[in-house]
């Protein structure tokens, strides 16, 4: 697997700080980075180790080019924090403007691409579609002819190994206190609101909290109530040897993806390596994900296997006093296995489009847990129905390129500053309907900010709208830690919550 740079962490925990940090990927980082920048008292806490999951095992891209329109201003934001950001951190995070270049012979494909050079020249970046011809002049080396491409030369490339730790080390530099193989059980609350968060090293008060717990978000909330419609996709890259330059940025074919590498090789993927394990969050929320599984389900492959199994028999709710399922050595650092098969046959079409390279010598495969949101727009948002808390997470496969924006998009959230873009598209309370979130009066009266669910803020059992389930388990009036038996109600008419009823529900094991 990949080794990230090494950050050296800070022995003692505060007793206390304004803002909290659960997560070291590269917008945890950068958040505290920011925070630490404008005179806040902030500590990160990391399960495992600094960019020791996806920030250190993504492509490598940093990039304008086909990003939702709704994210183009946060990428663009975080293209120019990229080309200044060595000198920033005075450190080396690979970053070099090389461009990136997309190839397809596919004409629904490109039919896309020409809809959204709108969107680029509305936002004043210099996309290219290229003819077969031009692409020929950027790849002289490539054997392979396609149709047309998409070239952006301003977007570039970056080191995942190097960038996090780069920035967490500048955060430590303004003040910023970092702790690896710290895990934070849950949040610690009071009167409704955020007081700080319970580790397993202790308690550390905080007027504010922010999770940037990617893969491990979803639990995390889960934990407290909220519903944070996430699921986990696992996506399989690879490194070479060093090898001639081909290209000097990013190549995305439909069959491979390469990116240059500072040590001479490329990393490389198969934009179809994701694998979609089946959980009972995905019957639970079929509706939502639905339209992206359309999407993306010719480049997908769906299982249903142990995944379902181990997610069915976790534990959805722990004593803060003990240990938490992020303490497990399995989970400190998510390491899943890479999908061989996809990955050998990346390689061979690499070597079919570039046959004078010879023979490839691969040095490494790993793969990496992308949390992917319903609309694959990430989450950065205060939670409305408990406050203090900001959600920066579902990346969904974006959050390396923007992570220095994201994270001071964060940043400037929490501190109360402008944001330097519009924080619209990123609110959470789009996953849900607006209704649902008219409840903070109510958690006041019941006296349940333990367990806010996100939908609403009622306990479990209590829905203003029949039939739509519910993950808060209901407090106990004597004891706020013990569960009751959830109350859910079936719907009239639901064939798909009919199906998924039997593998839902949760307390059944």
């Amino acid at each position: 697997m990949p080794r990230p740079e090494p950050v050296r962490p800070d022995p003692q925990i505060p007793q206390a700080v304004d803002v909290a940090i659960i997560g070291g990927g590269i917008v945890g980082v950068s958040a505290a980075w920011k925070l630490a920048e404008m005179g806040v008292r902030v500590a990160l806490f990391e399960k495992g180790e600094i960019a020791g999951e996806q920030s250190s095992r993504n492509w490598g891209y940093c990039r304008q080019q086909g990003r939702d329109p709704r994210e183009l201003p946060l990428a663009m934001m975080s293209l120019a924090l990229w080309r200044r950001l060595d000198h920033e951190v005075a450190g080396e995070t690979g970053f070099r403007e090389a461009g990136i270049l997309y190839v397809s012979d596919d004409k629904a494909t490109i039919a896309g691409w020409e809809d959204w050079l709108g969107h680029a020249r509305a936002h004043g970046i210099e996309t290219q579609l290229l003819t077969h011809r031009e692409i020929a002049n950027l790849l002289p080396q490539c054997a392979r002819r396609w149709r047309a491409g998409l070239w952006t030369p301003s977007d570039g490339r970056a080191e995942p190994e190097k960038a996090a730790p780069a920035i967490a080390r500048a955060a430590q530099r303004l003040g910023a206190t970092l702790h690896t193989r710290t895990a934070v059980r849950g949040l610690d609350l009071a009167a409704g609101r955020i007081a700080g968060i319970v580790s397993e090293r202790g308690a550390v008060r905080a007027q504010a909290v922010v999770l940037a717990g990617g893969a491990s978000s979803q639990a995390f909330c889960r934990r407290h109530g909220i519903v944070l419609k996430a699921l986990n996709v696992r996506a399989s890259v690879l490194r070479t040897g060093p090898l001639p330059e081909v290209f000097a940025g990013g190549l995305a074919a439909p069959d491979f993806a390469i990116r240059r590498r500072l040590d001479g090789g490329y990393s490389l993927a198969a934009p179809g390596a994701t694998t979609f394990d089946i959980v009972p969050e995905v019957l639970r929320w079929l509706a939502d994900f639905w339209p992206a599984y359309k999407k993306e389900q010719g480049r997908m492959k769906v299982r249903l296997g142990r995944a379902f199994i181990d997610a069915l028999v976790a534990p959805t709710h722990w004593s803060l006093d003990k240990p938490s399922p992020f303490e497990d050595e399995d989970n400190r650092v998510l390491d899943p296995r890479p999908d061989h098969g996809a990955l050998a046959e990346a390689v061979a079409a690499f070597r079919a489009a570039f046959p004078a390279l010879g023979e490839v010598r691969i040095v490494e495969r790993w793969a990496g847990m992308i949390d992917a949101t319903p609309d694959a727009i990430p989450v950065i948002s205060e939670v409305e129905t408990l406050p203090g808390l900001y959600l920066a997470t579902g990346f969904s496969g974006h959050g390396f390129g923007i992570g220095p924006g994201a994270g001071r998009l964060v940043a400037e959230l929490v501190s109360g500053r402008a944001p330097s873009v519009d924080p619209t598209p990123f609110r959470f309370a789009r996953q849900h309907n607006a209704r649902q979130h008219n409840a903070r009066r109510h958690n006041a009266r019941q006296h349940t900010a333990h367990h806010h669910n996100g939908s609403g803020g009622r306990p479990s059992g209590h829905s203003k709208h029949p039939g739509r389930l519910e993950d808060a388990p209901r407090p106990s009036p004597k004891n706020p830690d013990k569960k009751e038996p959830r109350i859910r109600r079936r719907p009239a008419s639901d064939k798909r919550f009919l199906i998924a009823w039997p593998f839902c529900r949760r307390d059944w094991r």
